[in-house]
């Protein structure tokens, strides 16, 4: 039960049965989150005390995922591409896929200097090969994992490819060109028998933390640099730092940095009830396990307490750059792993901030990330979702965002950043793979339209009428049936005394539409709108038509934010015996997500939103999905 608070993305482990089909201690394997199953090549037993076993297997998994590791590379050569990556977890294949085009990349230039001028054209023929093939198969019949699989490997394979193109246009000669050596470059140490990881003149080695089969970002310009800066910080033994503004991935980027290094990053979310204390347990923890801590928004902290902080970092700093491999941290005597790294990011210029003191300035390499490329991300998560061509929508998918945010009124709701483009493509990879033979471009504008139609007012809704008419002149736009659910909120009108009129039924599906492209959403209107009653009828029309489709059985669960305290919303921390206890919010939490079955349960805060108790509720919304308190 406790397995997913220890690692980044193990749920459970495979035990051996005894004869009467009871489970033992001896555990054979692992599950990720999304029910990847690992198999050990020896076996573990979970018995004795538990903070000696756990240890064992935190050193146990890492061992196990190096022996696969050397498995899958001498594998590789044995069967083509597509039909290797079905035979090894996500996290394996993708790396080997990293050593591979890194080994190519290198005899390439080796090539190149024995006189062969063709040889990266060539290589990135291959590549292309390689890349039609992923497509061809993301669009078949696959199991949910295998299809995640392929999209991760494919956003890395479409980086890869615009990397050798770089090249190609550079006209680089030797594999000591800057823009070869910027890149994260893998090898496979024979010596040692661990993966080597270069960029620039930072080297370390694999981490071997299991990551589940849990996708990747999306690699822009900006996100190379990023990795530069915060590899460089490391290698001078120091924190990193992006700032900038809400949806700019500056969280995302680090976690995706540590999963491509195979180290385990704990997201921490700060908040002014942080004290030097929690701090120094926090980062004595990081500095054992040799883990990442990212703290987001770190300026949320006290001054007086970010100082103490400064000193509790510089000390580990300096027994890092020493070398020692034990040092005295506030009192007492820990080991330390010099793979361990503080990251903080930072919303500059927002209600409730502090500036960082100077002394805790020096110990973090800034980084500012600003807008990223929408375009760039567009296009290649449309084409891993297996769009032909995706150029020329994702031009007009961000066309469409830019000229909203010009021309629409402008409320507090509308939000038309990385998020916004981010589940406009969700939507439409779905449609995608629903009608594989539709016009993309009808498919891209159905998913704008699905989208964003919920949020609009009336009146923006006949402007956004005409910006879609103008960027996709003469595209209908399709009917669609709805069937079974459709007749189950007439009815649940009916049976509330409502009338069901076409406003509220088009609201009723909106609901239904933005519950599948996100996890997180508000209804916003005045007082008698009709908030309530929509998702009430919705989640009875849906629990009625349970087995028909993708329908099931969905649970209201209500409460009012704002008519209790912050303490009895999330839980509270005694300062005198430093004993946690629950809140009212964290529990109905616990108990919908420890329920066994499939149902869908929806956890409705009713009242006022405002920053104080919604900032909390920042990691939950994003792509982390954990409360963090």
């Amino acid at each position: 039960k406790h397995l997913p608070k220890c690692f980044d993305n193990i749920t459970t482990l495979e035990f051996n049965k005894d004869k009467d089909n009871n489970p033992t201690k001896t555990a054979i394997g692992m599950y990720s989150g999304e029910n990847e199953y690992v198999s050990w090549p020896s076996t573990f037993n979970c018995e004795g005390p538990v903070e000696t076993w756990l240890f064992g297997l935190t050193n146990h998994t890492h061992d196990s995922l190096k022996l696969r590791m050397q498995e899958c590379v001498s594998a590789f050569d044995e069967k083509p591409r597509h039909e290797f990556i079905f035979d090894w977890c996500a996290m394996l294949a993708a790396t080997v896929c990293k050593i591979v085009y890194t080994e190519d990349v290198n005899w390439s230039f080796e090539q190149l200097e024995e006189g062969n001028e063709n040889a990266l054209r060539d290589f990135n023929k291959k590549q292309i090969d390689i890349l039609n093939k992923y497509a061809e198969l993301v669009l078949g019949e696959l199991s949910g994992n295998d299809r995640k699989k392929i999209i991760t490997l494919m956003t890395l394979d479409v980086h890869a490819r615009d990397v050798v193109i770089g090249l190609i246009d550079s006209k680089a000669e030797t594999n000591q060109t800057f823009a070869w050596m910027s890149q994260l470059k893998f090898h496979m140490d024979d010596k040692t028998n661990t993966v080597r990881i270069e960029i620039c003149d930072y080297v370390t080695y694999f981490g071997y933390e299991y990551i589940g089969n849990c996708g990747c970002l999306v690699v822009t310009p900006l996100t190379d640099r990023c990795y530069i800066t915060l590899t460089q910080a490391m290698r001078l033994v120091l924190g990193g730092a992006p700032a900038g503004p809400a949806g700019t991935g500056k969280t995302e980027t680090t976690k995706d940095l540590g999963r491509a290094l195979g180290v385990m990053v704990y997201v921490f979310n700060c908040s002014d009830q942080m004290d030097y204390k929690s701090m120094g347990q926090i980062f004595k923890g990081l500095s054992q396990a040799g883990a990442w801590g990212c703290f987001d928004e770190f300026n949320r902290i006290n001054v007086e307490v970010l100082s103490v902080v400064a000193q509790q970092i510089i000390t580990i700093q300096k027994a890092s750059k020493a070398g020692l491999t034990r040092f005295t941290f506030e009192g007492s005597d820990i080991a330390l792993d010099k793979a361990n790294a503080v990251f903080i990011t930072m919303n500059p210029g927002y209600a409730g901030r502090t500036e960082l003191p100077d002394n805790l300035k020096a110990l973090f390499r800034p980084m500012a990330m600003m807008v990223p490329d929408y375009a760039l991300i567009a296009e290649i998560s449309l084409f891993s979702f297996g769009f032909g061509d995706p150029r020329p929508s994702s031009k007009k998918m961000v066309g469409t965002f830019k000229l909203s945010s010009e021309q629409l009124s402008s409320q507090d709701h509308y939000d038309f950043g990385m998020r916004a483009v981010k589940s406009v493509i969700n939507a439409a990879g779905l449609l995608k793979r629903a009608q594989p033979d539709s016009n993309e471009e009808i498919l891209v504008m159905c998913a704008l339209l699905d989208v964003n139609r919920p949020k609009f007012l009336s009146d923006d809704l006949i402007l956004f009428g005409g910006i879609i008419s103008d960027l996709f002149p003469g595209v209908k736009e399709p009917e669609r049936d709805y069937g079974a659910l459709m007749e189950a909120i007439i009815a649940k009108s009916h049976s509330n005394n409502l009338q069901p009129v076409e406003a509220f039924k088009q609201k009723c599906i909106q609901l239904y539409e933005t519950t599948t492209v996100r996890h997180g959403l508000m209804l916003v209107g005045p007082a008698g709108g009709g908030k309530t009653l929509c998702n009430k009828v919705l989640a009875e029309a849906l629990t009625s038509c349970d087995g028909i489709g993708n329908f099931t059985i969905t649970r209201r669960v209500i409460m009012n934010p704002k008519s209790i305290t912050m303490g009895q919303l999330y839980g509270s921390f005694d300062e005198n015996t430093h004993e946690w206890t629950d809140g009212i919010l964290s529990t109905l939490v616990r108990q919908c997500s420890n329920e066994e079955n499939e149902h869908k349960k929806w956890v409705i805060c009713d009242g006022p939103v405002d920053a104080i108790w919604i900032e909390s509720m920042n990691t939950v919304l994003d792509d982390n999905k954990k409360l963090c308190l």
